[in-house]
């Protein structure tokens, strides 16, 4: 790990901003570009920079999705509300502190992620 690159140093939540109501629970999958789609299970939490149209070929398996950027407008927000599944975006750093496997809480009515494991 670089030293520009954020760590969790005990951190066991994260806060964003609640982009779709709903708690979920499951493992992390960072996703960066449209070739990680196929590692994406069912009941994953996505976890990514942002999100965009190609990535509604896996927003259907996950169970929460975690961006980086965005708001309450955002791709991911918007499609997240219509799939009635958990959202937080604006978490800096997300795709660096979330690792693959990770076991989290997704609460999008509070805009939080906590980590179980």
């Amino acid at each position: 790990m670089s030293m520009g690159e954020p760590r969790l140093g005990g951190v066991r939540e994260l806060k964003g901003i609640a982009a779709s109501r709903g708690v979920a629970t499951g493992k992390v999958k960072v996703v960066v570009s449209p070739a990680d789609f196929s590692r994406v299970e069912e009941g994953d939490i996505l976890v990514a920079k942002a999100t965009d149209p190609s990535y509604v070929l896996v927003l259907g398996k996950v169970s929460a999705v975690v961006t980086e950027y965005g708001g309450v407008c955002s791709h991911a927000a918007i499609v997240s509300r219509e799939l009635g599944i958990p959202c937080v975006v604006g978490i800096e750093g997300a795709t660096k502190l979330l690792k693959d496997g990770m076991l989290v809480e997704v609460d999008g009515n509070e805009g939080r992620v906590r980590i179980l494991d």
